[in-house]
């Protein structure tokens, strides 16, 4: 855990919430780690200040 920055997401429940959804598990294991890196990225330039818009 680090004050002030999000490191990623609980993969666990990301998958079993694309189970909910119908969405293929082998699909979603494939795409929630490529989503999480940019989702994580852009978070925390959004903590930060934005400084890449």
């Amino acid at each position: 855990m680090v004050p002030g920055a999000v490191l990623g997401w609980d993969m666990g429940a990301a998958l079993a919430m694309a189970q909910a959804l119908g969405i293929d598990p082998l699909i979603a294991a494939e795409l929630l780690p490529e989503i999480e890196a940019v989702m994580v990225r852009k978070l925390n330039e959004q903590m930060e200040g934005g400084r890449d818009g």
